[in-house]
């Protein structure tokens, strides 16, 4: 089966609710991506807006408080809104990989995996049917003479010791006390919670899910997306085995790859768009397959797009590829489109605008093109 990446990002469109536009319910959304990247609140409810016709927010904290999204440390360490059934998934590999074990990790951090293993111990028990915030559940923690002199790791809003912790299902955040963060355990958290699988078990589930929002793709993409590379490749290619004839091998443009053999007709009668959107920051859309994805973004401009400090620029998109960036100034929408990239037609831009500015509660946006 062979196909082209303008048909391969058209698909993708269609699949993350971008194209064409329903209003799908938050909690399906963040399933269907995988996850939606939490660091900042106000661009994990733009991504959820922007992929439903009415652009409301505000549906990702009643959620939590539901137990039917959770907000954890997931994907390479980062923060997330997560489904509990397939974050449960993302976690047990996420613990497979035991990167917390490493002398690399305990000369950075200063926790051996012995202190790591009694730190979960701990912390199930102190979280149980409760929620801390992080000085209170730190200053609990300190009390026992095993995790003496981790105060300061311990409140750190960075959460390098709680991230191992969240991997193993031992805390998640909790639905939070006056707008402060607040720690729980996922089984206080989400109703029937069966805590974490084994990842043999994981593993396949975990696969189809990506492929389904980001397939075409190889299982190397889907380790970078979810552990920076750290499970082996073993133990991956035992994934594929398990799936089976549920993969269909998939040639881009020269380029193997595999798709769920469910979506292959889909994807090859899929034609190519040249559909406008305007994707707010820390979007999955770049997320799933990475920012060295040059099918998406050129290698020469994706400094623009991927900055220091891991942030990630809102994205202009035309035809499934990032063409330029934005920002919002003053009520004005400010593009930057890539040298060599032609500007969208405006009333497409004003439409994106339009939207922007109901989900962020902006008011009228214009827009500015450079």
């Amino acid at each position: 089966m062979k196909v082209s990446w303008n048909q391969v990002l058209a698909w993708r469109l269609r699949r993350q609710y971008l194209e064409p536009l329903a209003d799908p319910d938050p909690v399906e959304v963040v399933g269907r991506l995988c996850g939606v990247q939490a660091q900042v609140t106000s661009s994990a409810e733009l991504a959820i807006a922007l992929r439903r016709e009415s652009a409301d927010t505000g549906g990702l904290v009643p959620a939590l408080a539901e137990g039917a999204l959770m907000k954890t440390w997931a994907m390479r360490g980062t923060l997330h809104w997560i489904t509990p059934e397939k974050g449960a998934d993302f976690l047990s590999l996420l613990a497979s990989a035991r990167t917390w074990e490493k002398p690399a990790w305990t000369r950075e951090f200063g926790a051996t995996p012995q202190q790591v293993a009694a730190l979960v111990e701990k912390v199930s028990e102190i979280l149980a049917g409760v929620e801390l915030t992080r000085e209170e559940l730190a200053a609990e923690l300190v009390r026992d003479k095993r995790f003496a002199g981790m105060e300061a790791q311990l409140k750190s809003g960075w959460g390098a010791l709680l991230k191992p912790l969240a991997w193993q299902g031992a805390l998640c955040h909790g639905s939070g006390q006056g707008g402060r963060i607040t720690f729980t355990s996922p089984s206080t958290l989400v109703p029937g919670w069966k805590g974490l699988p084994d990842p043999a078990e994981a593993g396949p589930r975990a696969l189809a899910a990506y492929l389904g929002a980001y397939g075409p793709a190889g299982p190397e993409l889907f380790d970078a997306w979810l552990s920076r590379g750290s499970l082996r490749k073993t133990v991956l290619r035992a994934f594929m085995a398990d799936l089976g004839d549920r993969l269909t091998d998939v040639e881009v443009e020269g380029r193997p790859a595999y798709v769920l053999t469910e979506h292959a007709d889909e994807l090859a009668a899929t034609e190519p768009t040249r559909s406008v959107h305007l994707l707010g920051g820390f979007d999955q859309y770049i997320l799933g397959p990475g920012t060295k994805a040059e099918e998406i973004l050129p290698q020469e401009h994706r400094s623009k797009v991927s900055k220091t400090a891991g942030w990630i620029s809102p994205l202009v998109v035309v035809g499934g590829r990032i063409t330029g960036v934005w920002d919002v100034t003053d009520h004005q929408l400010n593009l930057t489109l890539f040298p060599g990239s032609s500007a969208p037609a405006r009333k497409d831009l004003e439409a994106e605008a339009g939207r922007i500015a109901r989900a962020s509660g902006l008011g009228r946006l214009t827009v500015q093109v450079s």
